[in-house]
C-alpha cells in the first residue's frame, strides 16, 4: 500500500513526537523519582513509598547543618555570578571588537576549563589555594566557581556583541555621546540577554558544582552538593531527596526566568 506525501509527512512527525518524548521522559523519570521519594514516609530511599510525609522537609529546613551549607551555596553562587559578569562583560568586549595578536589563542585560553577535565581543574587549584592557605574559605570556593563559569559568561556576551549592529553606538557618539556614554546606554541595554543569559549560566554552574566544592569544602565551610555527598556515605536519608529537589528547583526556577528574559527580549525586538 502506497503512502500519499502527507500521510508520510504525518507519520515521520508522529515517529520524532514519539521519539522525543520517549527521551524526555528517560531523562526527566530520575528527577521525578526523586522529587517523589522527599515526600515518602520510609526512613530510607524506598520506591516506590509507603507512604507520604513532609517531616523530611521538616527536620532539613530544622537542620543548621543542612541550612547553612543551603545558605553558603546561595552565597557562592551569587558571589560566583557577580564576578564571572564583571570579568566576563570586559572580555568579552575585548575578544569581539579588539584587534591584537594573539586574540583566537586568548578566546581559547578563556575557553580552556569547558574542555579540560573538571577533577583537573580541581586538583590545580586545591594544591594551590593549599599553599596560599586559602582552602575551606569563602574567597576559595568562589575563585574556583569562577574559573569553569566564566567561560559560559563570555561566550553568552560575545554572542550578543556579535548579532549588536555597532553602528547604531556609533551613531549615538556622532549625535553629542561619548563613547563611555553610548556603550552604557546603547550597547548594553541592547545586549542584556546575552548578559543575564551569561549570568544565569554562571549561577547555575555553581549552585550545582560538586568536584570543585569537595576540594575547597573544610569543616565549617561546605555547599549543599557537598553536605549531600558527605551524607551519602554515611546514610541514606530522605532528607537528601529534599535537598535535591530543592537544587533542582532552582535550577528550573532559574531555566524559567531566563526563558521569560528570552521572550521579552524577542518581543521588543
Amino acid at each position: 500500500m502506497l503512502l500519499t506525501p502527507n500521510a508520510m509527512s504525518r507519520r515521520m512527525r508522529l515517529g520524532l513526537y514519539t521519539t522525543t518524548g520517549l527521551i524526555g521522559l528517560f531523562l526527566l523519570l530520575p528527577i521525578v523519582f526523586i522529587v517523589l521519594l522527599s515526600f515518602g514516609s520510609s526512613q530510607w530511599l524506598v520506591f516506590p513509598p509507603p507512604g507520604w510525609t513532609l517531616k523530611w522537609y521538616g527536620q532539613f529546613f530544622s537542620n543548621p547543618d543542612w541550612m547553612n551549607a543551603a545558605v553558603a551555596s546561595l552565597k557562592v553562587a551569587v558571589l560566583t555570578t557577580v564576578f564571572a559578569v564583571a570579568l566576563g562583560l570586559p572580555t568579552a568586549f575585548a575578544l569581539v571588537r579588539g584587534r591584537f595578536p594573539g586574540r583566537e589563542l586568548l578566546y581559547g585560553l578563556f575557553t580552556l576549563p569547558m574542555i579540560v577535565p573538571l577533577v583537573i581543574i580541581a586538583v590545580a587549584v586545591y594544591a594551590l589555594f593549599l599553599k596560599l592557605g586559602y582552602t575551606g574559605t569563602m574567597f576559595a570556593f568562589v575563585v574556583s566557581h569562577v574559573i569553569v563559569a566564566l567561560p559560559f559568561t563570555i561566550i553568552s556576551i560575545i554572542n550578543s556583541l556579535k548579532l549588536f549592529d555597532q553602528s547604531i553606538e556609533d551613531a549615538a557618539v556622532i549625535c553629542g555621546a561619548s563613547r563611555l556614554q553610548a556603550v552604557f546606554k546603547v550597547t548594553f541595554p541592547a545586549i542584556r540577554p546575552g548578559m543575564v543569559a551569561g549570568a544565569l549560566f554562571a549561577f547555575l554552574v555553581s549552585w550545582d558544582e560538586v568536584v570543585l566544592s569537595v576540594m575547597m569544602a573544610s569543616p565549617t565551610l561546605q555547599t549543599l552538593p557537598v553536605k549531600m555527598w558527605t551524607t551519602l556515605r554515611q546514610d541514606l536519608t530522605p532528607v537528601i531527596a529534599v535537598a535535591s529537589t530543592l537544587l533542582i528547583g532552582l535550577s528550573v526556577l532559574v531555566m524559567v526566568i531566563a526563558a521569560v528574559v528570552r521572550r521579552r527580549s524577542e518581543t521588543r525586538a
